[in-house]
């Protein structure tokens, strides 16, 4: 099932095309044609944002998380949270929320046959509001995992990025995390800022890489799990052009 047909750019779709996927269209692929002309390295960007995910996933399995709140999940590609998790968190239950409405729509349909999977439509500049929606599904009396993959980086500052990930770190119950994965010009920045902003203004949004300094700010009051916040392809993974990934990641812990 592809998302409807739409003539202009989504944040979505480009971000399944650099990973590979189908459902995107031609206005979606242009973009990423000219993303990739300024920064060539988004599409291995992207590839190692998943694969920090999945590693992260399945280590907070190991200790027990069997609950996880994706969001800003984007349309489904490849091996996805909830399927992670049920590999290494028998029973975990997994709720995606993002603000697009198709991204939920799609969502919904291919995952309707799993219980232990919901999606809602939610604003993460509204975090108490997606709270709320979220504990309909979560038992925020036991460890939750929030994760925040490649998504704070398109809060303006005017948005208050870091409020709004403290009011969803408050929210941790003891034994919960914070996942986070954010764009960085701290590596190759002339070709990344030149990125980020053909990006904005192909998809009328904004994107904004912070320095590793900021990025590590959000787990402000967390206990980071070893290697703390790195570029994601050095986050438990070797990797010969760590500086490709183009992301800081980490993993925090409410204890």
């Amino acid at each position: 099932m592809k998302p409807p047909v739409s003539r202009h750019a989504c944040e979505a779709r480009v971000y399944d095309r650099l990973l590979g996927g189908k459902d995107n269209y031609l206005p979606d692929r242009t973009l990423a044609g000219e993303l990739l002309e300024l920064q060539p390295h988004l599409e291995t960007a992207a590839r190692e944002n998943r694969a920090f995910l999945a590693r992260a996933v399945a280590v907070l399995g190991g200790l027990g998380v069997r609950q996880f709140l994706d969001i800003g999940c984007g349309l489904p590609t490849g091996d996805n949270v909830h399927q992670i998790a049920a590999r290494h968190a028998p029973g975990a239950r997994t709720v995606y929320v993002d603000h697009d409405p198709i991204v939920i729509t799609h969502a919904r349909a291919i995952m309707a046959d799993d219980s232990d999977v919901t999606a809602f439509q939610a604003d993460l500049r509204k975090p108490a509001e997606l709270l709320g929606l979220a504990a309909a599904t979560l038992d925020w009396d036991r460890p939750v995992a929030v994760l925040l993959g490649a998504v704070v980086h398109h809060l303006p500052g005017a948005d208050d990025p870091a409020g709004v990930v403290a009011e969803l770190r408050a929210a941790l119950p003891p034994g919960g995390a914070l996942v986070l994965t954010h764009a960085t010009a701290d590596v190759l920045p002339t070709r990344t800022a030149a990125a980020a902003a053909r990006y904005g203004k192909g998809c009328g949004t904004v994107l904004t890489p912070r320095t590793r300094r900021q990025i590590t700010a959000y787990f402000d009051g967390l206990t980071l799990l070893p290697p703390g916040v790195v570029l994601t392809a050095q986050w438990r993974a070797r990797s010969a052009n760590p500086a490709r990934s183009l992301m800081y990641g980490g993993v925090g812990l409410h204890s």
